[in-house]
């Protein structure tokens, strides 16, 4: 008959015949156990949900949303425990209860916090209804508001029921296990790159687990051997069964761990998927996306009252006046039809992300009052650039500084921003450059299509003057002269607009516009003479109180290196009378073109002759002066020579650093960044307008002007490089290390090549000329705004 014979058997004995089991334990099993037995574990699971939370609230602001998760721990695992006498069908409707209590609590606490206002009802039902939206599209720090702390305090609660219940009531702490770590994944998988790896809540993760199965005196079901009371063939088949079970789960964790360890071992490097790219942020209507269109509506109703404005600086004293603009929406992308924001909002909370500040710009904090009156869309006005948004939900751009409210404007509508008004240093201005590359390619990209007139008047203005700054006065100057600024011009500013308002009759309406189209002429001229710009429509009211529809103004900004974004104003002083546009574009022929005047720094003290300083003679005569002098001398040649060496070092560990270290791609960004200093040094500089192929024709042309037909093959090599730095651009991480060393290559022969062709003493100052060091640095510093 075998054992299935004496397990019926067993089965059949009377109740008082069976194996009993230990007088620690019932038969409704652990549940009903020594409460001091069980909370080792029950801190061990508590811990293991806690951290969970501490992973995710290094997105978030603040510790909130990581107490309030580890409070979440606590509560859903200690109820289960205090329950553990009840029957397990009770238990969990008790634990739901205790989530509704603490969650009501966790959102009236996150709503205080925030400032958010409404009753307690109307907050839960929003955070119920856009919970998992607004936790995915909120912007990076995460404010703890009720609607991004809902979701993970429900799913910690949650995870500590079921790991309660399955390993203290039923025992299977391995099992238990299973709703922290999925919790815990989720949690890293949600903060993705958006803040550092969470390396050491890992580890002590890890060891926590590891505690938690190494805990002793825990009682097992049913007592402390299942198979106790069997008989002893049965026992044997039972034992045999459990080890073979045990050793085919062992072999396929280790089976597992070969199959996917390489693999996984292999992603440590990369950069994690961030999940917020899966959810659309909120979107505008094509009012919101291009505001600029309104302009010309406004001016039609100068009276209407858009907003009302009450502005405080940083000592909280009135500042009025035009020195402060209310910045409605930054447009940087234009397709020759129309200027938009192109921006991707993320809701935000009230502290906003602190953008990098220019190092030569004067900060002054500059806080608004704003009510809303007849202003209508989702665009929300503020002074650049917010930091603090209070009394109004809003969603933010950082890359534009655009603030929105994602319900739309409505009357009555009060909030207060708190902003961090950026003054460049205007002695700078003159002798500042402007960005190039592709970190600024969005506010230099000149779309198809350009009229040839334009083209024409932006090589003239460029030719004004080689400054940047010089470049943009001149822009400035020619529009604030040659046209009219009316309130009833037609709106537009696509290519035609631009043409007609440029070079149009004026008895047919040519030649006069609003502020719309005097913005968009500077900055479609800006961009043709190399200038990085776009336009900002908003406010410029007269001091605090109403501002109408008359105060809507749009201004063209210019970027500048280590500056920032600098406003220009091209409109005409008022009451002036405008000049032919024809004497701004031919000058007499006997007078030679004068320059736009280029506003200077502040005057340069020559040095002055002076008398030598008197020395005293000596016992020895006339020889101290003489030691003096030669002593002076020696050290001053000391010093320049250190001076030297060191930059011969610098200059050596940067080529070094580009050409041999890093990806393929970095490497190839570093040849070409070597091909176009060389360029710089040789007095060929490529200009920010030009893309890579462009520069490679330049430099081409450069070395066989110079060398002749023989430099024919290492010329034409700069555009298989130009095609490769496009490849690194536009396809990251299909480049090999094959390419990258023959980027490298063609780049030292070209160097090489194009060195030789300079005069001696340009050839001795190569190696020790400053300029790659200094660019080197301001393209590390943009990176690092960026980042």
């Amino acid at each position: 008959m075998g054992s299935d014979t004496a397990v019926v058997r067993m089965a059949d004995r009377p109740a008082t015949q069976r194996p009993v089991p230990p007088s620690g334990s019932a038969s409704g099993g652990v549940g009903k156990g020594s409460l001091w037995s069980e909370l080792p574990l029950a801190v061990v699971l508590v811990v293991l949900v806690g951290l969970a939370g501490v992973v995710l609230g290094r997105m978030y602001a603040g510790s909130l949303l990581t107490g309030l998760v580890v409070g979440a721990a606590i509560g859903s695992v200690l109820l289960g425990v205090a329950c553990r006498r009840l029957p397990s069908w009770l238990v969990a409707p008790l634990s739901v209860l205790g989530l509704a209590a603490w969650t009501v609590w966790s959102l009236r606490l996150a709503a205080n916090r925030a400032d958010l206002p409404g009753p307690l009802t109307e907050v839960a039902g929003e955070a119920a209804r856009n919970g998992i939206p607004r936790l995915l599209t909120a912007m990076i720090p995460v404010e703890p508001t009720p609607d991004t702390v809902l979701v993970p305090v429900v799913a910690a609660w949650l995870a500590g029921l079921a790991a309660g219940e399955v390993a203290l009531r039923a025992g299977r702490v391995l099992l238990g296990y299973l709703p922290p770590v999925l919790l815990y994944a989720g949690a890293v998988y949600l903060v993705g790159p958006n803040a550092a790896p969470a390396v050491r809540p890992t580890l002590v993760f890890v060891a926590v687990a590891a505690l938690g199965l190494a805990l002793p005196g825990r009682v097992r079901p049913g007592g402390a051997d299942h198979v106790a009371g069997l008989p002893p063939k049965v026992r044997a088949a039972a034992r045999i069964r459990l080890a073979g079970a045990s050793t085919a789960g062992v072999a396929v964790v280790v089976a597992l761990a070969v199959l996917l360890g390489p693999a996984l071992a292999a992603r440590i490097g990369d950069r994690p998927v961030d999940p917020r790219r899966y959810v659309e942020p909120p979107r505008v209507d094509s009012l919101d996306e291009n505001p600029l269109i309104r302009i010309s509506g406004w001016a039609l109703h100068p009276e209407q009252k858009l907003l009302d404005a009450t502005t405080r600086s940083g000592g909280d004293a009135d500042q009025g006046g035009d020195a402060t603009r209310i910045r409605l929406a930054v447009l940087s992308d234009y397709d020759g039809v129309t200027w938009q924001v192109g921006a991707t909002y993320r809701n935000a909370g009230r502290i906003l992300p602190a953008p990098a500040v220019a190092p030569g710009s004067i900060v002054e904090p500059v806080r608004q009052d704003i009510t809303v009156a007849g202003l209508t869309g989702r665009l929300l006005p503020a002074v650049a650039t917010p930091r603090e948004v209070t009394g109004a939900r809003v969603a933010y751009d950082p890359a534009t500084g655009t603030l929105i409210h994602p319900e739309g404007l409505t009357p009555g509508l009060r909030y207060t921003v708190t902003s961090a008004q950026e003054q460049p240093e205007s002695n700078l201005l003159a002798i500042a450059d402007v960005p190039a590359g592709e970190e600024v390619a969005r506010v230099l990209r000149v779309a198809d299509g350009v009229p040839e007139p334009l083209r024409r008047l932006a090589s003239q203005l460029a030719e004004s003057g080689g400054a940047p700054y010089t470049r943009a006065a001149a822009v400035e100057q020619f529009l604030a002269e040659h046209y009219r600024l009316v309130a009833d011009a037609p709106s537009g500013h696509a290519y035609p607009n631009l043409a007609f308002f440029l070079f149009g009759p004026r008895d047919a309406g040519g030649q006069r516009g609003t502020s719309e189209q005097f913005a968009a002429a500077f900055a479609v001229l800006g961009r043709l003479t190399g200038l990085p710009t776009r336009v900002v429509v908003g406010f410029r009211p007269s001091g605090d109180g109403p501002v109408r529809a008359g105060d809507a103004y749009a201004w063209p900004e210019v970027l500048f290196d280590e500056l920032g974004w600098v406003p220009f104003d091209p409109l005409p002083r008022p009451d002036t009378e405008p000049r032919p546009v024809e004497e701004g574009l031919r000058p007499p022929p006997e007078e030679a073109p004068s320059p736009a005047p280029e506003p200077s720094a502040d005057p340069t003290v020559s040095p002055q002759a002076s008398g030598a300083p008197e020395t005293a003679a000596g016992p020895g005569g006339r020889s101290t002066p003489v030691l003096l002098v030669g002593g002076a001398a020696a050290g001053g040649g000391l010093v320049l020579l250190a001076l030297l060496v060191t930059l011969l070092w610098l200059r050596r560990a940067l080529s070094r650093g580009r050409l041999d270290r890093g990806p393929p791609g970095e490497r190839v960004g570093g040849a070409w960044r070597e091909v176009t200093d060389a360029l710089r040094l040789a007095g060929h500089p490529a200009t920010g307008d030009l893309a890579a192929t462009e520069i490679a024709v330049l430099a081409r042309d450069v070395l066989v002007d110079a060398h002749g037909a023989g430099a024919e093959p290492a010329a034409v090599e700069v555009a298989e490089l130009a095609d490769l730095l496009n490849r690194a651009a536009f396809a990251p991480g299909t480049l090999t290390a094959q390419q990258a060393n023959r980027a490298v290559t063609i780049a030292q022969a070209y160097v090489a090549g194009l060195r030789a062709t300079q005069p001696w003493w340009r050839r001795l100052l190569w190696s020790v000329h400053p300029g790659p060091l200094r660019r080197d640095r301001a393209d590390r510093r943009r990176r690092d705004a960026r980042v």
